[in-house]
């Protein structure tokens, strides 16, 4: 064989990457982070709301204000979190071309505790189902 030459195939080569599918995965891997994270400073914040107001843990300040049990910090950010959180589920969402129902749901998971790891799971096999089965189900 000379320079420059190539040796014919049979094949049609390598399975062509569809450039949608793999955003459509970065999306959901960005999604399923986000909703972990979302949800684990979603049950830190509600372990800090019990037990400042119902049960009182550090007491009543000489102002009267309640104090913070695990700090003043989890609030703000999970706030900052769930923001981020949004940006992740709009991304997916828009993405996968899912129905409008399916945003606001996501975005509920957020401030819902314990909802966000359980839709994770659902949201999860649901958007492989559909990379898989290539652009035909995006009709859907």
């Amino acid at each position: 064989m000379t320079h420059g030459e190539t040796t014919p195939t049979t094949d049609a080569g390598p399975a062509a990457v569809d450039p949608r599918a793999a955003k459509q995965r970065g999306a959901l891997g960005r999604y399923r982070a986000m909703a972990w994270i979302t949800g684990v400073m979603l049950l830190v914040l509600t372990l800090e709301i019990v037990l400042k107001y119902v049960f009182q843990v550090n007491g009543v300040g000489a102002d009267g204000e309640v104090n913070d049990v695990l700090g003043w910090w989890i609030a703000p950010i999970h706030g900052w979190v769930y923001v981020v959180y949004l940006a992740a589920v709009i991304d997916l969402w828009s993405k996968m071309r899912w129905k409008l129902s399916r945003l606001v749901t996501l975005a509920l998971a957020g401030v819902v505790p314990v909802m966000s790891f359980v839709l994770e799971r659902r949201v999860h096999a649901d958007a492989l189902a559909r990379i898989s089965a290539g652009p035909a189900a995006a009709a859907r």
